[in-house]
């Protein structure tokens, strides 16, 4: 499992041969709960069996071939939410992570990522969408919550909805291609 997770996150970093000394700001935002943490230690190649909330923020930098990605993972507590604004300045992708077994924190976790999108320092930047922990039997599937947070509406900017699971690496190759094919080569 993490071996596949490492292996993809390789296999977008050699699509990046031939890019020199960029770099690739990403902001992974959600709220708590949703997998933020789970998901950015399994593209490390990390071990997931203990995590614990974040009370600020992680960061997590991988190199290769000249490209550095800069992930930066923010606690979702509603205490927290309030500096996530702070974290923005300079972001070439956010990555939204929505746990999708969660149908009572929808609308607020909607009204949280239209806000984020609003905010002038995300202005045009692309947004990825995890619509997470589909490994669950109560989870909505990923089109659902798509239209529930009115992704359509968001034409600005680049998005994509993508269903995966964490815990078990489905889905998340997928969004790294996604980022791979439509963010890392604007960036060259």
């Amino acid at each position: 499992m993490a071996e596949a997770q490492r292996q993809g996150l390789l296999s977008v970093i050699e699509k990046l041969k031939g890019a020199t000394e960029k770099e690739l700001r990403i902001v992974l935002l959600g709220l708590d709960n949703a997998g933020k943490t789970t998901l950015l230690k399994s593209l490390a190649s990390e071990e997931i069996d203990t995590i614990t909330p974040t009370q600020g923020f992680n960061i997590k930098c991988v190199a290769s071939h000249g490209m550095k990605l800069n992930v930066w993972d923010i606690g979702g507590q509603r205490m927290i939410r309030s500096f996530w604004k702070k974290y923005l300045e300079n972001t070439d992708l956010l990555i939204y992570v929505i746990d999708s077994a969660d149908k009572k924190r929808f609308e607020e976790t909607g009204l949280e990522l239209s806000e984020l999108c609003d905010d002038e320092n995300l202005k045009n930047v692309p947004v990825l969408v995890f619509a997470n922990k589909q490994d669950l039997v109560t989870a909505s599937p990923a089109s659902e919550i798509a239209e529930g947070l009115n992704l359509h509406t968001y034409r600005d900017r680049k998005w994509q909805i993508q269903a995966c699971s964490a815990v078990s690496g489905e889905g998340v190759q997928d969004g790294m291609n996604w980022i791979c094919n439509n963010i890392i080569s604007k960036k060259k």
